[in-house]
C-alpha cells in the first residue's frame, strides 16, 4: 500500500498516513499503535478483555484527508513500528 496513492472517497483530494495512538500499559509512559484483532470481544476479569494475549493482531494505520478529515483504517503487518 502506498501513501501517495490513496485519495479520499468523499471529495478526492489527498490523504496521509498517520496512526491513532492505543492505549499505554498501565505504568508506563509510552504511546503504542492500535492493533485489529480478530474475534469478538469478552469479559474477562484479569484484562478487560478475554483473549488479548493471543489470536491475530495486526498493526493499523489511519490516513486522513487533507481537506475534510475524512479518516480511512486499514489492518496490515506492513504497518508495525519500525
Amino acid at each position: 500500500m502506498n501513501e501517495n496513492s490513496l485519495i479520499c472517497p468523499k471529495c478526492k483530494s489527498e490523504m496521509r498516513q498517520g496512526f491513532v495512538p492505543g492505549p499505554a500499559n498501565i505504568g508506563f509512559d509510552r504511546t503504542v499503535i492500535s492493533q485489529w484483532m480478530e474475534g469478538t470481544p469478552e469479559k474477562s476479569f484479569l484484562t478487560g478483555v478475554k483473549g488479548i494475549w493471543f489470536g491475530q493482531k495486526l498493526p493499523v494505520a489511519t490516513f486522513r484527508c487533507v481537506e475534510c478529515g475524512f479518516l480511512e483504517s486499514y489492518a496490515r503487518s506492513e504497518f508495525a513500528p519500525k
